[in-house]
């Protein structure tokens, strides 16, 4: 039987998240010199000019900066106000669906208008690290589809989930660790050390998010478009296909309900279906995320009703 605090830490949390949606739905980002994720970035930018030249250093140096990051940036959030409606207001500074869709709406309209180049140009600029100056219109528009479905995982699940898990602290946590992979955690002698336990964290950190994110676009593909089993069946049978153990899961879910081939040359291809990436289908993609983003919703308002009926309960 649920403590009678607890009842109530769930319904403050959901009532943080529902204001922290609406809010980055309203308003987007601040600019970037005035952003957390900027100023985190910041940080590790130090963190890397700072970093020792020896692997077993470096490897050092790259977690005690990771773990200094939690303490100073969770513990700023620790003191943050109270009161829901400014602690949703802090929680949505570190989410990111309406960048997210706007970003992958600037791809889908450069490629209705036929400018290809500057769709790989939007698209290595706002979405992925990969070169972009070769890519065919097929290959710009999935991977602004995978783009999608991985940070419908990274930026708007993963920390909404460590929010409810944790409070505002823990979802700043998620957001720095996540951060950290994004700078370091390549495979290059540049990175391979300083990032490596930053990029074990993030997997870990991602493990259930991903994978829940998946089954939400499956169940956004079965309301919108009857493909819920499609894309259930593909990431089952795709996801392990990209290095990430976490990323291909909402990547192969939206390959699945959208009956393609989402692929990384050299790298990947996840789903088999017959449809060809172009501009129509980043609309079809955005329509799913808006329906995650819904189902989302929809699971917080009934996450607060239900704490808020345990709660009554408790104190009769």
């Amino acid at each position: 039987m649920p403590t009678p605090q607890l009842p109530n830490r769930i319904r403050q949390r959901a009532a943080i998240a529902l204001a922290a949606l609406a809010i980055d739905y309203a308003l987007g980002d601040p600019p970037n010199h005035v952003h957390p994720v900027g100023l985190m970035g910041r940080w590790l930018h130090w963190g890397e000019r700072l970093a020792p030249a020896t692997p077993v250093a470096r490897l050092v140096w790259g977690a005690a900066w990771l773990f200094g990051g939690w303490a100073l940036f969770g513990g700023f959030a620790a003191l943050a106000p109270r009161h829901w409606l400014a602690q949703g207001a802090l929680a949505s500074l570190l989410l990111a669906y309406r960048g997210l869709d706007r970003a992958v709406a600037e791809v889908e309209a450069a490629l209705a208008a036929g400018d290809l180049a500057e769709a790989r140009r939007l698209l290595g600029w706002h979405l992925v690290s990969r070169p972009t100056s070769d890519l065919s219109a097929a290959e710009v528009a999935g991977a602004a589809i995978e783009s999608l479905a991985e940070n419908l995982s990274d930026s708007v699940v993963a920390p909404l989930a460590a929010l409810l898990a944790g409070g505002l602290p823990a979802m700043v946590v998620y957001r720095f660790t996540n951060t950290a992979d994004a700078m370091w955690g390549y495979r290059t002698e540049r990175f391979e050390h300083l990032g490596k336990v930053a990029a074990r964290c993030d997997d870990g950190f991602n493990v259930g998010p991903a994978r829940l994110t998946a089954l939400l676009i499956a169940l956004a593909a079965q309301l919108v478009c009857q493909r819920g089993y499609a894309a259930l069946a593909v990431a089952l049978r795709d996801a392990s296909r990209t290095a990430s153990p976490n990323a291909g899961w909402p990547m192969a879910a939206m390959a699945g309900a959208l009956d393609t081939i989402l692929t990384k040359r050299d790298h990947y291809a996840l789903g088999n279906g017959g449809r060809i990436p172009d501009a129509a289908m980043i609309g079809e993609a955005r329509q799913l995320g808006r329906m995650v983003m819904a189902l989302v919703s929809i699971g917080l308002v009934c996450a607060l009703v239900f704490a808020h009926i345990t709660e009554a309960r408790s104190t009769v």
